[in-house]
């Protein structure tokens, strides 16, 4: 993916190393959005602790080619690192949300969001050049209530790139095929999109400690069609955080499965309600 080739030389590397002329891109990006009151989209990212990867995500964002009216918004979750001065640094409109959780994060945001669509965003993860354009275009239709797309892993050593590839590759098919009947349990925060007004109808649960992404998505459900965006051009590139609490690639791909295996009827029947995990909640 040649698109991130400039993003991933500063992913995870000290902001004080940073080029300066990415720096530029960001801050003229920034002081360019200011002239419109009323963005159409509002793209709002959450950080924790993530000093030394926002750069690489508001590069990626700063560089989306979208002619339409938008505005780009973070929300500094309680971080105990540089985040917040990374963010006066980069002159990007902020707002401190004290309440740790992405929940608290999200809802923030979008208590903030002046657009009248929503597209949210994770501070740790990378954007190709039409994703907002995209997500944007698909959100425009009038039966459309959100949109959701895909992602891959940053590569690292000591994760052979086969095994991720047949890792990812199998997930799509298995997401592909949920999302028929189940799109909710399919969406996940850095590539999630939604009508302003309907989120704000039900706002981000602030109760879970994960998932709040797609009890959105199941809230909003009922209102329209959720549209799954399997375009390479939609395809995110985020870290490997997920794969690192999970231990090897092998572990997660095993879980994984077993977890399709078990719950294999659930793809073929709708639902409405979920019972919590008792260990998700808050």
């Amino acid at each position: 993916m040649k698109w991130c080739e400039n993003y991933l030389k500063v992913y995870e590397k000290p902001f004080e190393t940073a080029p300066q002329y990415a720096l530029e891109v960001v801050r003229n990006k920034m002081r360019n959005l200011e002239k419109y009151e009323k963005p159409l989209v509002s793209v709002v990212l959450i950080c924790f602790n993530e000093e030394n990867r926002l750069l690489s995500c508001l590069w990626s964002l700063c560089e989306n080619k979208c002619d339409l009216p938008m505005e780009i918004l973070a929300v500094n979750n309680n971080s105990s690192d540089n985040t917040e001065n990374v963010l006066q640094q980069l002159g990007v409109t902020y707002y401190n949300e004290f309440k740790k959780g992405p929940g608290f994060a999200r809802q923030c945001g979008l208590n903030h969001a002046k657009g009248k669509y929503h597209i949210c965003i994770d501070a740790d993860t990378m954007y190709p050049p039409y994703f907002i354009s995209i997500h944007l275009n698909k959100l425009m239709k009038p039966d459309v209530v959100g949109t959701f797309s895909l992602w891959s892993f940053i590569p690292e050593k000591g994760r052979p790139k086969l095994g991720l590839w047949f890792y990812e590759t199998l997930r799509d098919i298995h997401l592909s095929i949920q999302a028929i009947k189940r799109p909710e349990l399919c969406v996940r925060g850095m590539a999630f999109g939604f009508n302003t007004e309907l989120g704000r109808k039900f706002g981000f649960r602030t109760d879970i400690r994960r998932g709040e992404d797609g009890s959105l998505a199941l809230a909003i459900k009922p209102y329209g069609k959720l549209i799954f965006i399997h375009s390479k051009k939609t395809r995110v590139l985020t870290g490997n955080a997920t794969l690192k609490v999970e231990g090897s690639l092998l572990h997660s791909f095993t879980k994984r499965l077993m977890e399709a295996f078990v719950n294999a009827s659930m793809l073929f029947t709708k639902r409405n309600k979920y019972n919590d995990d008792k260990d998700n909640l808050i």
